[in-house]
C-alpha cells in the first residue's frame, strides 16, 4: 500500500510539474479581470459623518435606509442625491410611496429647475440633473426592477454615460404583480418576488459594476418600511421586521436603522406662539447595523432638518435656530416665539446585526 501511494504521489506531482495553470485559465476563459474597484463614498453630512464614523453612501453596493415613518430615512436619502448631482452622479429617483416633495429636496439643496407656463406662470414640471419614475408608471416590484434594468442596459450601450445612483422610496410600498392579480397584497408572494427580481437580478448588476472591467459604478438605496414583531416571550425583546421581506437584507452591505423598535421614539423641537407652532426638528436615534465595507457599527443621536442632520448639541441647535428665526417668525407672525421640545420616550434601540430570523 505504502509503494502504491509513492508511486502515485510520484505520478501526481509529475503531472503538476508540467501543468501550465495560466494556459487551462485562457483556454476555459477564466481570465478575466477579478481586480475590484477601489472604495469610493457618496459623502452625507458632517454630522451623519460625526455620529457614525462613516463616510456616506459606499458606491457600487446595496444600502438599506430603515425605520419607522419620519425617522430621518428621507433626509439621508436626499443629502446622498445632492451630494451625487455635486458630483457628476445620476440620482435616479423611484418614488413608489408617493409622499414626495420638491419643495423638500430644493429646501436641502438638490438642483431642480422649474418649468414654468408662459401665459399662466404656473409651474407644470420640474426639471434637472436626476431621473424620476413614480407610481404613474411604476406599480409593481416587477417594475422597479425592470426599470433599474433598462437603465443599466442603456447605460451599457453608452446611452446614458452616467454613474448611476438608485433611490427607491420604499421597499414595501408596491406588490407584485401576482399580488396585483389576484387582488390579495400577498405578503409572501411579495417577499418572493423581492428574491427573484433582485435577489436574483438587479442586486448582482449593481454589484457587478464595482469590478475594475466595468466602466460605471452603480449603486443602490433603499428606504425599507418595516413593522414590529412582539417577542412571543414576556422577557423576550421585539424585532424590527423588514416589510418585503430579507432578499434585500441578505444582499445588502450597508444597513442605518432610525429610531427605535416599538415606535419611531423621535423628539420634536418646536418654535411656537400664540397657539401656532413650527416644527423645525427632531431628534432621532441612529444606528449602522450592518457593515461590510469596513466593519465599523455605531450608535448614537443626531438631529434631523428639512435643511439636513445637524449634530445634536447646543452649539448646532443654536446656530440653526438663529439661521432660520425671521422665518419661523413670519410664519407665526412675530419674533417674540418659544423654542419647546416635545421630550417622547426614549429607549436605546436594540441590537439588529443578528437578524433575520
Amino acid at each position: 500500500m505504502a509503494k502504491k501511494k509513492s508511486l502515485t504521489e510520484a505520478a501526481s506531482k509529475e503531472l503538476k510539474s508540467k501543468f501550465d495553470l495560466n494556459a487551462f485559465k485562457d483556454k476555459k476563459g477564466l481570465k478575466q479581470n477579478v481586480k475590484f474597484k477601489e472604495q469610493e463614498w457618496i459623502p452625507l453630512s458632517s454630522a451623519f459623518q460625526d455620529v457614525t464614523s462613516i463616510p456616506g453612501i459606499p458606491m457600487g453596493h446595496i444600502v438599506l435606509l430603515r425605520g419607522h415613518s419620519d425617522t430621518g430615512k428621507t433626509t439621508a436619502l436626499l443629502e446622498a442625491a445632492v451630494s451625487a448631482q455635486k458630483r457628476g452622479i445620476m440620482p435616479v429617483f423611484i418614488i413608489t410611496e408617493m409622499k414626495w416633495s420638491w419643495d423638500h429636496a430644493k429646501m436641502m439643496g438638490m438642483e431642480v429647475n422649474e418649468v414654468v407656463d408662459k401665459k399662466t406662470g404656473e409651474i407644470t414640471n420640474y426639471d434637472g440633473n436626476f431621473i424620476y419614475v413614480d407610481r404613474e408608471t411604476i406599480n409593481s416590484i416587477e417594475d422597479v426592477a425592470g426599470f433599474i434594468l433598462d437603465l443599466m442596459d442603456e447605460q451599457k450601450k453608452g446611452n446614458l454615460p452616467y454613474d448611476l445612483l438608485f433611490l427607491w422610496d420604499s421597499i414595501g410600498s408596491v406588490p407584485c404583480e401576482m399580488s396585483i392579480k389576484s387582488n390579495k397584497n400577498n405578503n409572501e408572494w411579495n417577499a418572493g418576488a423581492m428574491s427573484t427580481q433582485f435577489g436574483n437580478s438587479v442586486n448582482q448588476r449593481i454589484t457587478l459594476s464595482r469590478k475594475e472591467s466595468s466602466p460605471y459604478t452603480n449603486t443602490l438605496v433603499c428606504i425599507n418600511k418595516v413593522w414590529t414583531l412582539k417577542a412571543e416571550s414576556p422577557m423576550g425583546q421585539p424585532k424590527l421586521m423588514n416589510k418585503g421581506g430579507y432578499a434585500m437584507w441578505f444582499d445588502s452591505t450597508f444597513v442605518v436603522t432610525f429610531g427605535n423598535v416599538m415606535s419611531a421614539g423621535t423628539s420634536k423641537i418646536k418654535a411656537i406662539k400664540d397657539g401656532k407652532q413650527v416644527e423645525f426638528a427632531k431628534r432621532v436615534n441612529i444606528q449602522i447595523d450592518k457593515n461590510h465595507i469596513n466593519g465599523v457599527t455605531t450608535r448614537g443621536k443626531i438631529v434631523m432638518t428639512p435643511h439636513g442632520f445637524i449634530n445634536d448639541n447646543d452649539r448646532e441647535l443654536k446656530g440653526y435656530k438663529d439661521a432660520r428665526k425671521d422665518d419661523w417668525a413670519a410664519i407665526l407672525g412675530g419674533g417674540d416665539f418659544r423654542v419647546v421640545e416635545e421630550d417622547q420616550a426614549y429607549t436605546d434601540i436594540t441590537s439588529f446585526a443578528d437578524e433575520p430570523q
